[in-house]
């Protein structure tokens, strides 16, 4: 595998806004997972099934799917800034409103099937629509200012810990204010998400238009340089998919717990799986010096040991320890996925890579979340079991395939500039 570097033009002319683009990311994410911890009470207590839960998560997918190759190409032809002022504002905008429907269903204002439409109105599309545009913007700009394999890893793993941290982070959050009712991380879900939009519109600079790319290039899924990456975290974040949303109905019924309590050890499950990202992606990824392959040959099988331990019932210690070994294992695995197809792309191929990625993750969630809450009402296991099965097949598959076969030493690290 040859490295493709961008030419030293545009965005690396410039001092990189490398840390104030990943706080901004980290602000987006940290008001979608501070959701994660209530979502399960938070549904029964305004009377929607766990499917339905499952249908307005899919429908934010089927939006990641369909706007985030358009999101990725106007990050390089509009700029960085004016994409994320337009997706932060919009988050911000429907997460407020969706936290007054929440107040609504609580009152019994607003019930049945009216509920159940704004729902996916507003968490499914509408903010759908907006975080497809966050991580596509951060990874192409890193591709955009990273020069070499092993920078390039570095930044990408950049920007999932932020994500990793934003898990943990949003676990506190939502989980410590769930002890105040579940109205309270509602109303914070906008707030950050409204701090993350002051940060890009005060501090975020627009490029010039000499540091555009007015036409950047559309990726195929089959290009042959991508869809073996595409397929390896389509079936790692498909895995990853059937234990998320179900992780609150997992607490609750394995436990015995009220919708307050579950709100509480559901974020600190998820606290568990967020802080073996970070380790993974804050100190395994930078230090280890792996190749994209070997990541993907390490922390693939590494999650399968995570996903065995949680099929049983065993109690809150077990829980937790499968959590945090699922986190290590997909926060080393993570920065293999997005970084690898990144090295064989050109500067104007970039944007359209990182929303092709978006949208393969957001793909996964199209069908995991309904597929994982509907196997979850006939036996709550299975949707771990499903969940463990396809991993096994992508374990197999970064073993097999012949991109992945680890290289010479020294192979992917010469950059070939075009």
């Amino acid at each position: 595998m040859s490295v493709t570097t961008p030419s030293p033009r545009g965005t690396a002319r410039t001092a990189p806004q490398v840390p104030l683009l990943l706080t901004a990311v980290f602000l987006a994410f940290l008001g979608q997972t501070t959701l994660n911890p209530i979502i399960a009470p938070l549904s029964r207590e305004v009377g929607l099934a766990e499917w339905q839960v499952g249908v307005t998560i899919s429908a934010a997918a089927v939006m990641v799917v369909g706007t985030s190759q358009f999101w990725g190409r106007r990050s390089q032809s509009w700029g960085r800034k004016p994409v994320l002022v337009t997706a932060l504002a919009l988050a911000t905008v429907t997460m407020l409103l969706f936290a007054l429907l929440a107040e609504a269903g609580f009152r019994g204002l607003i019930t049945g099937g009216l509920l159940f439409t704004l729902f996916i109105l507003l968490r499914g599309v509408g903010f759908g629509t907006a975080i497809a545009a966050v991580g596509p913007t951060a990874q192409a700009y890193i591709a955009d200012v990273t020069l070499d394999e092993a920078a390039r890893v570095k930044g990408m793993s950049g920007v999932g810990a932020v994500q990793g941290i934003a898990m943990v982070a949003g676990a506190i959050v939502g989980g410590t204010l769930s002890t105040l009712g579940l109205i309270a991380p509602l109303i914070a879900v906008p707030a950050l998400l409204a701090l993350a939009l002051a940060a890009v519109l005060v501090g975020l600079r627009r490029e010039s238009r000499s540091e555009l790319v007015p036409a950047p290039a559309r990726i195929r899924p089959s290009d042959p340089r991508v869809w073996p990456f595409l397929v390896t975290g389509f079936g790692m974040f498909t895995a990853l998919g059937f234990i998320q949303v179900i992780t609150g109905f997992i607490v609750q019924d394995r436990l015995g717990l009220t919708a307050g309590a579950t709100g509480a050890l559901t974020g600190a499950a998820l606290l568990a799986a967020g802080a073996g990202m970070i380790v993974a992606q804050g100190v395994i990824v930078p230090r280890s010096g792996w190749s994209p392959a070997t990541l993907l040959r390490v922390g693939c099988p590494s999650a399968l040991v995570g996903f065995l331990l949680l099929i049983p019932n065993a109690g809150v210690a077990l829980l937790m320890l499968a959590l945090l070994i699922i986190g290590l294992g997909i926060g080393t695995a993570m920065p293999g996925y997005t970084a690898g197809p990144t090295l064989l792309m050109r500067r104007e191929e970039q944007g359209g890579l990182a929303g092709l990625v978006g949208a393969t993750n957001g793909l996964t969630f199209v069908i995991a979340p309904t597929a994982s809450t509907l196997l979850y009402s006939f036996s709550a296991p299975l949707p771990v079991i499903t969940g463990a099965l396809i991993l096994s097949a992508v374990c197999i598959f970064v073993f097999w395939h012949p991109m992945f076969r680890t290289p010479e030493p020294g192979a992917l690290r010469t950059p070939v500039v075009n």
